[in-house]
């Protein structure tokens, strides 16, 4: 009888057990390296009933991607199930023994918890000594009798483009890697960049950064040396390509058996200007080419269905609010309303948002600070615009509320966000404080007297501004001549903000000069918001006969001046010659325009 019930009982068990469908947490079995992203699979043989997967807390890792669910079919005997495969990108900032937890998932209405996994995390340098120690004796920088030499640098020395996606909506930034990897003595000269049309670009690891790692690849540990890194975000829908990084190498062996590991030494367009005279004995030097694989990606437009009348382009995730640096001036006091946008997302596309200044307000073109995290993809931290404002006539003024619409490319959804009113009083002037015939500025405290007075300078080139519009209105036939836009001021004047702004940071006089020949072009084609684009102006000027080298040139200083506001990089260039460069141009264009 005993014996019946234990046989009743294992058949009972092996029942159940082949009733649960498998739930497996799956990690590298080899160490990682502090910083460099692996991936933790959770995989479920039988996925029909499969729902509400929820992601574990890692302590010590941070999330790169995912999780990424990926369908297949598995077959066991006759029947064949749908299989999902959850995978997360994971980085680990710091080395020690981890527990990597069992993520949660709804099967058949219950919750089901897959099994807990360790993995050991090391720092760059035990990795490194771990890697000394098992390539001693080793080394592929001897060159064996009859190992054929192309065949061994094949193997051991290549180049790679990784990007985290091949799909994307406009906005939506793809990360793409170059990495260099090696087992050999070897020499590099970057000789041609990828090219990257159809992208605005942020770079994120550089040549100079000496960003280097150690990876496995078949099982052999290679040198991983991160070329380059970037964000590249599509300024608009269709089918772009990232071109080839070609790249020149010399690559050093060994005749006589050596213990020795191998070293790279990577550079750009400098190796073909010397040749080595200091050849070791019994050494063999060979040179040879190789290049990375071009990447096509699939930019989808962003949807027409409920597109807010506001939105300018923005996409990711965002917040939005609004302040007045002084809620309390008298008339013709400069004060600045500062606009911040905090959030991950597209912050080098954004454009600033629209203020409705009250009557009897004058507000001015933006200042742009950033404050990103920029190893963080897409961009994450905060961006604000200073808006620089007056009134000459005293009371209390009520600022509307900011609109900002975003696009968030995880929910597919539009959303609009809205900053609170603010109020602003603005006393009566102060009496100016005359001695001996001078006049002194007086300032509350901590003021800056000279960005008083280019606040003024600015009101009297808005005053005018306004005077020749009403004068404008007034007449009926207007005629355009050379050197004049279409709202009455002469590109000179037009230019003027940026003039007042030379000896300024760069940041600060790119952005007025950038803004102004915006400006220029919007009112000549009546473009506003997203049709404001480089590709948009280009085509405008085709149509208008615009001269070819003319349409360069405006490029070119366009160019310049993203470079100077969206990078650190130090442009050398003289700004005054700019400034007179971009007016002579704008003259030209102008008359081509008559």
């Amino acid at each position: 009888m005993k014996k019946t019930v234990v046989i009743l009982f294992c058949l009972l068990f092996a029942i159940l057990v082949k009733a649960q469908k498998p739930f497996t947490t799956i990690v590298p079995q080899a160490p990682v390296v502090v910083g460099e992203a692996f991936q933790v699979q959770y995989i479920i043989e039988d996925g029909s009933t499969a729902s509400n997967f929820n992601t574990p807390v890692f302590q010590g890792f941070r999330i790169v991607s995912g999780p990424n669910v990926y369908s297949g079919t598995t077959t066991n005997g006759n029947t064949t199930q749908q299989s999902k495969n959850f995978v997360l990108t994971l980085a680990a900032l710091k080395p020690g023994k981890f527990i990597i937890p069992g993520a949660t998932i709804r099967i058949d209405g219950k919750q089901v918890k897959s099994n807990n996994s360790f993995i050991e995390v090391l720092s760059s340098e035990m990795a490194a000594k771990r890697f000394a120690k098992e390539t001693a004796g080793n080394s592929d920088y001897f060159l064996r009798p009859g190992e054929n030499v192309q065949d061994k640098i094949r193997q051991n020395l290549f180049l790679k483009i990784l990007v985290d996606k091949r799909n994307c909506f406009v906005g939506e930034p793809v990360l793409a890697t170059f990495k260099l990897y090696s087992r050999l003595e070897s020499k590099s000269d970057i000789v041609k960049n990828p090219g990257f049309y159809g992208f605005t670009v942020h770079d994120m690891v550089n040549l100079s950064d000496k960003q280097v790692a150690i990876e496995s690849v078949n099982g052999k540990p290679f040198d991983v040396h991160t070329i380059r890194k970037v964000q590249l975000y599509p300024l608009q829908a269709g089918v772009f390509t990232i071109d080839a990084m070609e790249v020149k190498n010399k690559v050093e062996f060994s005749r006589s058996a050596v213990n020795k590991k191998t070293e790279q030494e990577i550079v750009e367009g400098v190796l073909g200007n010397s040749e080595s005279n200091n050849r070791k004995e019994n050494t063999e030097e060979l040179e040879t080419n190789m290049s990375t694989e071009p990447v096509i990606i699939t930019v989808k437009p962003l949807p027409d269905r409920a597109k807010p009348i506001s939105f300018d382009g923005a996409t990711g995730v965002f917040t939005i609010a609004a302040v007045a640096v002084k809620n309390k001036l008298t008339r013709d006091e400069g004060d600045v309303l500062e606009v911040i946008i905090r959030g991950k997302g597209n912050f080098i596309q954004l454009n600033a948002p629209v203020v409705q200044w009250p009557k009897g307000m004058e507000g001015f073109d933006p200042s742009v600070k950033d404050s990103l995290d920029k190893s963080a993809s897409p961009l994450v931290g905060s961006r604000t615009y200073r808006y620089p404002f007056v009134s000459a006539t005293a009371g209390e003024y009520t600022i509307p509320g900011i609109s900002f619409s975003f696009f968030n490319p995880d929910s597919g959804n539009y959303k609009t966000i809205t900053t609170g009113t603010l109020q602003v009083k603005i006393d009566e002037k102060k009496t100016d404080l005359v001695t001996t015939g001078k006049v002194q500025v007086k300032t509350a405290a901590g003021g800056n007297a000279f960005w008083l007075v280019v606040v003024g300078i600015l009101v009297i080139f808005g005053s005018l501004f306004l005077f020749l519009k009403r004068r404008r209105g007034s007449t009926k036939k207007e005629i355009i001549q050379p050197g004049e836009t279409k709202i009455g001021l002469s590109i000179e004047q037009s230019l003027a903000p940026a003039s007042l702004l030379i000896n300024a940071d760069d940041k600060t006089f790119y952005s007025s000069l950038s803004q102004s020949i915006w400006n220029y072009f919007g009112t000549h084609f009546h473009l506003s918001g997203s049709e404001m684009s480089k590709e948009n102006i280009i085509v405008r000027l085709k149509e208008s006969k615009v001269d070819e080298e003319l349409i360069a040139e405006t490029n070119n200083i366009l160019q310049q001046c993203e470079a100077g506001v969206f990078t650190n990089a130090n442009l050398s260039v003289d700004k005054t010659l700019l400034l007179d460069k971009a007016k002579k141009i704008l003259e030209k264009i102008s008359e081509s325009l008559l």
